[in-house]
Formats: C-alpha cells, sequence, structure tokens
C-alpha cells in the first residue's frame, strides 16, 4: 500500500447519474476522508442502461488497478452489480471493506433479476475477511429500505447500518460511510 488508502467509488445506473447525481456523494466521501485517501470515480459504459454484461468487466479492469487494502464502494445499482462481480472473481488486491449504499437487491423479496440474481450464499463467496457494510437510507423510495434486510440475510457478516430521514442519495451525505471506511474519524 502506498500509505494513501484507495477508494473505488462504482456509481449508481441511469442518465446523467455520474455528473449529476452520484459526483455529490464522491465530493461528500472525499471530503469527509480527507487527503489520506484517493477516491476513484470511473465513468460506468452506458450508464442510462445499466447491466452485469457492460458494467462487470469495467469494474474488474478498475480494481486490476488496486492496492491492498483498498476499499470497494457502490451505490444503488452499481453497488447491485459490484457485490456480484466480487461474488464471482474477487481481485487480487487484500480488500479493506465492501461497502453498498442504498443497494436494490435482486432476487427473491426484491428486484426482478434478467441477468443474475444474489445468491443465498453470497456472504460466503465474498473474500474472507473483508468487512461489509450495507447503508441505507429510511426514506428511500428507490430501493425500499427492505433490501438492506435482504442483504442482510445473505451476508451473515453485514453491518447494516439504517439512517433516518435519508433518501436513495442518502441526502448526498455520506459522513457515516467515511466513518465506517475510517474508524478513527470523530
Amino acid at each position: 500500500m502506498t500509505g494513501i488508502q484507495q477508494i473505488l467509488f462504482i456509481q449508481g445506473g441511469g442518465a446523467g447519474a455520474h455528473d449529476e447525481w452520484d459526483d455529490k456523494l464522491v465530493d461528500s466521501l472525499s471530503r469527509e476522508l480527507g487527503e489520506k485517501y484517493e477516491v476513484r470515480y470511473p465513468r460506468m459504459p452506458d450508464e442510462g442502461d445499466p447491466s452485469y454484461t457492460r458494467w462487470s468487466p469495467a469494474i474488474r479492469r478498475e480494481m486490476a488497478d488496486l492496492d491492498d487494502g483498498a476499499v470497494l464502494a457502490g451505490h444503488s445499482v452499481g453497488g447491485t452489480i459490484l457485490i456480484q462481480t466480487l461474488a464471482e472473481q474477487p481481485p487480487a488486491c487484500r480488500l479493506a471493506a465492501i461497502v453498498l449504499i442504498a443497494a436494490p437487491f435482486v432476487g427473491q423479496g426484491g428486484w426482478p433479476g434478467e441477468e443474475f440474481e444474489l445468491s443465498g450464499d453470497l456472504g460466503a463467496r465474498l473474500p474472507p475477511g473483508v468487512r461489509v457494510h450495507v447503508f441505507h437510507g429510511l426514506e428511500d423510495e428507490t430501493a425500499l429500505p427492505a433490501h438492506a434486510d435482504l442483504y442482510a440475510g445473505v451476508i451473515a457478516q453485514a453491518q447494516v447500518h439504517r439512517l433516518p430521514g435519508r433518501d436513495h442519495q442518502l441526502n448526498n451525505d455520506l459522513s457515516e460511510v467515511a466513518k465506517a471506511i475510517s474508524p478513527d474519524k470523530p
């Protein structure tokens, strides 16, 4: 590790998500974490029509450039595709944490899946010993808060953070996410 901890932030889907929505999340996270962190924020292909087939290879390419100790974070459908990508093929580097932010659960009880469904043994398929955090706003009307419980049901090691008064974008405030990534933050 280089002394600067890397965070790979995978955007959510939808037209304009990278530049008009999730950029505010990345700004908040970068501000909260400070200069000892590098937040990488690649643009996913065809963001208006997210798909596992297009996004997963892009995520794998980004993960290949990470150092040991990196954190992977994904917002909305970006988190869903990220966690499925990790379950199928973990990166070569050792991860410090996986963070899902308002990620819809694809499978029984959640959203229907055309390309994949998250399996009941999802937690066992993730890299061992990696902290997993699931953040969800209790006012989220895009991916209902019950999705966080669905993740908890298939990732035994997940720590679920339910945030009252927060929407799908967590009101553009990732201060709680920063504290989970960097436990020494006040």
